[in-house]
């Protein structure tokens, strides 16, 4: 083998090995320790502004009952906190469009919870959904457009572009079944998917995942249904 050829072939290497496209259906990313080195990088499927969306996932934690985490975090060169799914002591779940975020009051919770989120830029209505049923829709960011070329992390927030992770707002735990949709899922549809139902995700697909794992960070199977 030449060594342009051996070149090649590593670097090709390197690249499926960052971003492989995974079926991880029955699977679950296991954050086991707090950090603030230890995350996963998504590729979304879609690069395109986002004018609508729609996020649902599975996440297992005790740590609602000692501090703030991170769930879910989409940055861009613009914008850190373009999308942010957090929960917040003593006040519930928040989700960040853009900047601006809005709460959704919650008890504490231990058990494994499904989350789905949306929201979009014509109304600016946010649905936000704990285990298949619904809370009070809010209002955030009407007529926004959410940035293009995202850095995707699972385990930490971003505080700048693919970076500024703290420890004291890292997951210790389980999250999975991470699904996104470029428009707004309806009831029916959420249902669905809480059921264990997919509807084609466009962004995101947890059953043909391309991601990259940084630091210690496991893949388990899954402990909820």
């Amino acid at each position: 083998m030449t060594m342009e050829k051996l070149l090649c072939f590593l670097v090709f290497t390197s690249f499926s090995h960052a971003f492989g496209q995974t079926d991880m259906s029955t699977k679950a990313f296991v954050f086991p320790k707090e950090s603030d080195n230890s995350y996963v990088s998504l590729k979304a499927q879609s690069t395109k502004p986002l004018k609508a969306f729609t996020v649902c996932l599975h996440v297992y934690t005790e740590l609602s009952l000692t501090r703030g985490y991170s769930i879910f975090s989409y940055a861009t060169k613009k914008q850190s906190n373009e999308i942010l799914i957090f929960w917040s002591k003593d006040r519930g779940y928040t989700l960040t469009v853009g900047g601006p975020e809005v709460l959704f009051e919650t008890s504490e919770v231990t058990a494994p919870v499904h989350i789905c989120t949306s929201w979009e830029s014509a109304s600016g209505i946010v649905e936000f959904w704990l285990d298949g049923k619904p809370r009070v829709r809010k209002s955030l960011q009407k007529g926004y457009t959410v940035g293009t070329e995202a850095s995707i992390i699972l385990g930490q927030e971003q505080d700048s572009f693919g970076g500024g992770f703290e420890t004291n707002q890292s997951l210790v735990g389980d999250i999975g079944d991470v699904n996104m949709w470029d428009f707004v899922l309806s009831p029916d549809q959420i249902n669905t998917v809480y059921a264990g139902g997919i509807f084609s995700p466009n962004v995101l697909d947890w059953r043909a995942l391309k991601y990259e794992v940084h630091g210690e960070v496991y893949t388990k199977p899954q402990l909820w249904p």
